[in-house]
């Protein structure tokens, strides 16, 4: 069950979640419509039901946010003369939405070139750089965050299937298919999305 609480009227689980951010934003001169999609927490089997669908481990980190609230979603506005723009939104999507990237969730024509035929391997790593996520084999990919059609923030394991809790990055890949590293955990990268 979804539920939006009213403006101004949040509840003591999620200020904790989001570190106070939903106080700061409706404060903010200009900005409006600050909603925060509460979900109730995810229930163990459904992290095991997961796991063994998947042949992944989660992440200890991942699996205590989704014990907390199963997803998250986000959004405010800001209000220019007498126009209503959306500007912000933050996203989780929730364990059954917790999907991995493929040739079918990527293009849905036929003889589309897999992604793997688009990979370019002469963009590896560099020294300051860890070596880019791969559409074949090598990783195993699941979409955190559809970024509103922006790019995708996904959970990245390192190594193939079977896929490690301890070989997991986060990475965006924008819409032209470029990598970009984000961080090392999850509970890094959600402290980069709500500050």
């Amino acid at each position: 069950m979804e539920e939006t609480p009213p403006p101004g009227c949040s509840k003591p689980h999620l200020e904790k979640l989001t570190l106070g951010i939903t106080r700061i934003l409706e404060s903010s001169p200009g900005v409006t419509e600050v909603t925060i999609i509460e979900k109730p927490p995810a229930e163990r089997h459904m992290i095991s039901s997961w796991e063994q669908k998947n042949n992944c481990v989660l992440p200890e980190d991942v699996k205590n946010f989704y014990l907390m609230t199963n997803g998250f979603h986000m959004t405010w506005s800001v209000k220019l003369d007498e126009h209503t723009i959306p500007l912000g939104s933050m996203a989780i999507n929730s364990i059954s939405k917790l999907t991995q990237l493929n040739q079918s969730s990527m293009y849905s024509l036929p003889n589309a070139p897999t992604l793997a035929d688009l990979e370019d391997d002469a963009l590896e790593a560099s020294e300051n750089q860890p070596e880019k996520p791969h559409f074949d084999s090598r990783s195993v990919i699941f979409e955190l965050d559809p970024c509103n059609g922006n790019g995708k923030v996904c959970l990245v394991y390192k190594r193939g299937k079977p896929a490690l809790a301890q070989d997991t990055e986060i990475w965006f890949l924008d819409r032209a298919l470029y990598w970009h590293f984000l961080t090392d955990t999850f509970t890094a990268y959600y402290r980069l999305l709500i500050t």
